[in-house]
C-alpha cells in the first residue's frame, strides 16, 4: 500500500502504539499520514479486519501485554494513543464506570504515587465491572515505559486519548497529575483536554468525544485540532408533527444549514451530510436510528440524507432506511435497503472499500475511532498540517494473501490461525 510522505513533526520519527486498536480507525489515520503504528487488539474479528487492511497488529489483551511482554514492544515507539472501551462509561450502557469515577480518580493518584501493580490490581478487583479499569491502561503504559530497560527507561513523548464525554472528568484528572505531579520518574507533560464533535472535522456523523493530547515537557504546549467544518445545529423540529416523524424530520432538515450554504475565505466549511458520502444511493432517504431524539423516544433519531448521521454504534445494521415511493420526495416512503458495512464505515469516515472481515462487523464499525477525526487529533498532537478529507477518502488497497499471512504470523503466532498466546473469547 502507498502512504503519503510524512511532514515535519515535533518528533523526528513518530511511531504510534495504539491501545484498544479495534479495526483500525486510528491506525488507518496513521497510514494516511505516513506514520508507522502498531495496534494491540483483543477481538479476533477486528484483528482479521486489520490483517486484511495491512495494519501491524498484536492480537492480545492490552493489560496482559503490559504485565507480561512489554519488553517485546518496539523500543522506538514514542507516541501512545488509544480509546479504551467505553461500554461502562457510555450513556448507552449500564453506567458502572460513570458511578465509579471517584474511585478511578483515586486509582490515578495511587498509580502516580508509585503503588505496585500487584496492589493496584488487587484493589481494582473490587470494581463491579472490570472493564471500568481499562481506562487506566494508558497511564499504566506511560509509567511502564519509564521502567522499561528495552526502552532505556525513556518516557513517551506524546499521548493522545479519546473516549465518550463522561470520561472528560478522568482525562481532566490525567491532565492534573501529568502536569503538576508527573510520572513516578519525574517526567511531566503539558496537556490539553476537551470534548470535541466529530462533524466539525468533516466526519458525516454527530459524535462527541472527550480527548486528551499531552506532550512531554520541553516539546511545546499542545493544542486541540482546529475545526475544519461547522457544527451541526438544528432549530428543533416542528412539534406540530409529533405524530408524523417523516414530515417532522423534513421540517427539521429545512431548518438546518445545508451543504449548499457555502462559506468564504478561511471560515469552516459546512458539515458533511450522509448524502455527500453515500453517493451510490441515488435517491433521497431517511434514517431512523436506535436512539430517541429531542426527548421524543418514538421519533428514534430520524434524519434525512441532507444531515449528518446520528452517532454510529454497534447497532448501525439496525438503522432503518426509508426511500421515497414513486415521484414523491420523501412525502411518502417505504423501507429500503439498510446500510451495508461499507456504507456504515463511510459514515465513520473509513474509505469506501475498507476490507471489513470476520463477524460482528457492525460492532467493529461502531466501536472504531473515526479515521478522519483520528487524523486531526494526531496531526495536532504532532504539529503536522491538518489532514485533507480527500486524502482520507482515497481508495484503500487491501493486503495480499501473503501479506495477511505475514501480519497474522506476527500478530497471532501462526499464518492461518490463532495460537495459545491469543486471548480467549471467554
Amino acid at each position: 500500500m502507498t502512504s503519503t510522505p510524512p511532514h515535519q513533526s515535533i518528533l523526528d520519527k513518530p511511531f504510534v502504539l495504539d491501545l484498544f486498536a479495534g479495526p483500525g480507525g486510528l491506525d488507518s489515520a496513521c497510514h494516511r499520514l505516513g506514520i508507522p503504528s502498531l495496534g494491540i487488539e483483543w477481538d479476533k474479528s477486528a484483528c482479521l479486519t486489520r490483517y486484511a487492511a495491512g495494519l501491524d497488529t498484536l492480537h492480545a489483551d492490552v493489560s496482559a501485554v503490559r504485565r507480561e511482554s512489554f519488553e517485546s514492544l518496539p523500543p522506538e515507539i514514542n507516541v501512545l494513543a488509544g480509546g479504551p472501551p467505553c461500554q461502562t462509561y457510555s450513556v448507552a450502557g449500564k453506567g458502572a464506570g460513570r458511578k465509579a469515577l471517584e474511585e478511578v480518580k483515586e486509582f490515578i493518584n495511587r498509580l502516580m504515587a508509585g503503588d505496585s501493580d500487584e496492589e493496584i490490581d488487587k484493589r481494582l478487583g473490587n470494581l463491579s465491572d472490570p472493564r471500568t479499569a481499562l481506562v487506566l491502561e494508558p497511564l499504566r503504559y506511560a509509567i511502564q515505559a519509564t521502567r522499561s530497560p528495552n526502552r532505556g527507561r525513556r518516557p513517551y513523548d506524546v499521548i493522545v486519548l479519546e473516549q465518550v464525554p463522561a470520561v472528560r472528568a478522568l482525562w481532566d484528572r490525567y491532565a492534573e497529575v501529568l502536569q503538576e505531579i508527573g510520572l513516578p520518574d519525574g517526567t511531566k507533560y503539558e496537556v490539553v483536554v476537551d470534548v470535541l464533535n466529530t462533524e466539525t472535522y468533516g466526519v458525516p456523523q454527530t459524535r462527541s468525544r472527550a480527548v486528551l493530547i499531552a506532550r512531554r515537557a520541553g516539546l511545546g504546549a499542545p493544542s486541540l485540532p482546529e475545526a475544519s467544518h461547522r457544527a451541526y445545529e438544528t432549530k428543533g423540529w416542528n412539534r406540530t408533527n409529533v405524530g408524523n416523524p417523516v414530515q417532522a424530520t423534513l421540517d427539521e432538515a429545512d431548518s438546518t444549514e445545508t451543504p449548499s450554504q457555502r462559506t468564504e475565505g478561511d471560515e469552516p466549511a459546512p458539515w458533511v451530510s450522509m448524502g455527500d458520502v453515500l453517493t451510490e444511493r441515488r435517491t433521497p432517504f431517511l434514517v431512523r436510528s436506535n436512539y430517541g431524539s429531542s426527548g421524543v423516544p418514538g421519533r428514534r433519531g430520524v434524519r434525512t440524507d441532507r444531515q449528518p448521521a446520528t452517532t454510529v454504534t454497534g447497532r448501525i445494521s439496525r438503522f432503518v432506511v426509508f426511500e421515497p415511493v414513486g415521484d414523491h420526495h420523501l412525502d411518502t416512503v417505504c423501507e429500503g435497503p439498510r446500510f451495508s458495512m461499507n456504507e456504515a464505515g463511510m459514515l465513520q469516515s473509513f474509505p469506501p472499500d475498507y476490507p471489513w472481515s470476520g463477524t460482528a462487523q457492525a460492532q467493529q464499525v461502531g466501536n472504531a475511532v473515526p479515521p478522519l477525526f483520528g487524523a486531526h487529533l494526531l496531526s495536532a498532537a504532532l504539529g503536522l498540517p491538518a489532514p485533507h478529507p480527500e486524502t482520507m477518502r482515497e481508495p484503500w488497497i487491501p493486503a495480499t494473501e501473503e501479506q495477511r499471512a505475514k501480519l497474522r504470523s506476527q500478530g497471532c503466532g501462526a499464518a492461518d490461525d490463532c495460537t495459545a498466546r491469543c486471548p480467549r473469547p471467554e
